[in-house]
């Protein structure tokens, strides 16, 4: 991937969503019990709010089949952050049996409301061909939706497969377009990408100096390809004098 791989623990998105969600929820009005309460009385919201508590194992016990079980409770309501979760539970086997066909299927009804990780998110499993056959164009579809989003994951995406023409046609400007979007929220491997198009001068005029900037701006962030080609510059005094 795609920079986005697979994990034994959950990736840091769900523990984002997780985070804004619940933030304050033991601390604020209402008690754990009192959401449970009014989850088991079919309150989506604090059904959300259990579901992802569960998850991370805030203040209770880490219980991720108690998690699923919430989870999927207010996604059935249609809320867009639990189809998300429950997908990414789904996609990763954690509390449920590994289901691809499952995560795909919550992916898409958040995807469709507009959720743009949920958008990212099932790009990846059209790119894999996870839960769906392998369909690069269905993957930039939703790439593109949630990169006009500001999906920094889909905007280095789309870079790739219009960079290589995977599933479009090659398409060096367009892939600069997306590269540099995605770069300019700091994404080191859209930054290391910039770094290579412009030392190359496909899609863009060759220019030493901006290659070395880039490369600089990854192997800052610790990108190993980008530190080497950071130093091989300065070895060939390229955009560096």
């Amino acid at each position: 991937m795609n920079k986005k791989i697979l994990k034994t623990a959950l990736p840091a998105i769900f523990l984002t969503v997780s985070t804004a969600v619940c933030a304050g929820e033991l601390s604020g009005r209402l008690t754990f019990e009192e959401y449970l309460a009014l989850a088991r009385q079919g309150d989506a919201e604090s059904q959300l709010k259990l579901g992802l508590l569960y998850a991370r194992g805030k203040n209770i016990q880490q219980d991720y089949k108690e998690a699923a079980k919430w989870l999927r409770n207010a996604a059935e309501q249609g809320d867009v952050n639990a189809q998300f979760s429950l997908g990414i539970i789904y996609r990763y086997g954690r509390g449920v049996q590994q289901d691809y066909k499952e995560a795909v299927e919550w992916f898409r009804k958040a995807a469709e409301q507009g959720d743009a990780s949920s958008q990212f998110n099932l790009g990846v499993m059209y790119r894999f061909g996870q839960g769906v056959l392998q369909d690069y164009k269905q993957a930039e579809v939703w790439w593109r939706k949630a990169a006009e989003q500001g999906d920094a994951g889909s905007q280095f995406s789309l870079g790739v497969i219009y960079r290589y023409g995977r599933g479009v046609q090659q398409d060096y400007k367009e892939a600069v377009k997306w590269f540099r979007r995605a770069a300019e929220q700091g994404d080191a491997s859209s930054q290391y990408n910039l770094g290579v198009i412009y030392a190359s001068g496909r899609g863009v005029p060759q220019d030493d100096k901006q290659a070395v900037a880039w490369y600089r701006k990854a192997a800052e962030q610790g990108h190993v390809s980008a530190r080497y080609h950071l130093r091989a510059m300065y070895r060939d005094l390229r955009g560096v004098l």
